[in-house]
């Protein structure tokens, strides 16, 4: 199957972030509005206030904490690639290493048995 174009990737990876930002922020607006209701002396100015900077708050931790998931990630892959690599060179070392002996082994059975008693 193929990869789909990198538009669409682009694209698709635009419409998460602002369905995760709009979701995270619905998340800030609810937190807000449990908090402001539990305080109940605050004018409706000031109830506003609180909840809009509550909401800027929340929003701006969770892409905090999405960025540092996004950059644990990558040193996660680039990590995972090196190991891959490594593990690969070693495979065909190994894979090698064992077409000698096997190569040596049949060389040296032709040898022992041309050569007759």
């Amino acid at each position: 199957m193929d990869d789909p174009p990198q538009d669409a990737r682009t694209l698709v990876n635009e419409i998460e972030g602002h369905l995760l930002a709009a979701a995270a922020r619905e998340e800030g607006r609810t937190a807000a509005a449990r908090l402001s209701a539990r305080l109940c002396w605050l004018t409706d100015s000031q109830r506003e206030d609180l909840e809009g900077a509550f909401e800027t708050e929340y929003l701006a931790l969770a892409r905090i904490s999405w960025r540092r998931t996004a950059d644990r990630g990558e040193e996660l892959r680039r990590e995972y690639e090196t190991a891959y690599h490594v593990l690969r060179q070693r495979l065909l070392a190994c894979f090698l290493f064992g077409c000698a002996v096997l190569a040596g082994t049949g060389l040296l059975v032709l040898s022992l048995t041309s050569a007759g008693p």
